[in-house]
């Protein structure tokens, strides 16, 4: 009795430190745990979710297998599982793994919603709203599921549904640099630039080091300048169609108006590079240095 206790109490410890981003101690506490029981499938997915949140797959993955090893329905090994391959874009094991974790626990909202990733990165968009409506049905108070369907509603076109489900998102969570994210490429479909700008500016109040949040952030400041709307104009036309139909269309004006494809083609990559030049002005200063 008194060794479970112990067991639970440095358990606890591990996920509390983990969770106040302690992780050295975290895993200091987890090692314990199998020293005391080798055989301790919850303590190798605990590991193995530890080294998830540090963003080491590979590690995560490892101890995933030594956990499914020992019980091959820890739901918490299968979670980091699945989500390591999917933030490691492993999309071939993602694509096994997560079916069998959701026979496993088909009540895992979080499921749902990485498969609608997954359809989205196919262009799957009708596919990809069905996913999320499981996933909110599940878990319908979370608003980055709402601020992602807000972006598939705008790729399918109901620019009133996604402006909808923005307001829902914002009501549920207001400070997520996630939700702020997934807003922005919303705003970003229906063609909202000053929204787009405003939810990366909250994301990145919230998360200055994010990587993609800041260069998303630039890439939203450098459309301020009109000179490069214009010319981006086209873009959203062509995000529309059908590869097939891009391919075309890009063979057909190259014959019939080369000069002006090719007048275009300088004029954006002039315009590209002069925005970019003044955004980075505009938030760097005139420094070129490598900024991390």
């Amino acid at each position: 009795m008194v060794t479970e206790l112990v067991h639970n109490v440095t358990r606890s410890r591990a996920y509390q430190l983990m969770e106040w981003k302690r992780y050295k101690e975290a895993l200091d506490e987890a090692m314990k745990l199998l020293q005391e029981d080798p055989d301790d499938s919850e303590a190798y997915s605990l590991i193995a979710l530890i080294y998830f949140r540090q963003d080491e797959h590979d590690h995560a993955l490892h101890w995933c297998d030594e956990a499914l090893r020992r019980d091959p329905e820890n739901l918490q090994a299968w979670y980091v599982k699945t989500l390591s391959y999917y933030d490691s874009e492993n999309w071939k094991q993602f694509d096994a793994t997560i079916e069998q974790a959701i026979q496993l626990d088909p009540d895992e909202a979080v499921y749902y919603f990485l498969l609608a990733n997954r359809k989205l990165t196919r262009n799957q968009y009708e596919p990809a709203k069905q996913q999320l409506l499981v996933a909110l049905e599940l878990d319908p108070e979370q608003a980055l599921y709402l601020a992602n369907l807000s972006y598939i509603e705008a790729l399918l076109g109901d620019m009133e549904a996604s402006k909808q489900l923005e307001k829902e998102a914002l009501k549920r969570d207001a400070e997520s640099k996630t939700v702020y994210l997934y807003l922005s490429w919303s705003a970003d479909r229906r063609g909202d630039d000053q929204a787009q700008l405003l939810y990366l500016k909250n994301a990145i109040q919230l998360d200055p080091v994010d990587e993609q949040i800041r260069k998303e952030y630039l890439e939203g400041l450098q459309k301020n300048y009109f000179f490069y709307r214009i010319l981006l104009a086209p873009s959203k036309w062509i995000s529309r169609m059908k590869p097939w139909q891009v391919f075309l269309s890009w063979i057909v004006a190259w014959i019939v108006f080369r000069p002006l494809v090719v007048v275009f083609i300088v004029l954006y990559i002039i315009a590209f590079w002069l925005s970019k030049l003044l955004v980075h002005v505009k938030v760097f200063g005139w420094t070129f240095r490598r900024h991390k």
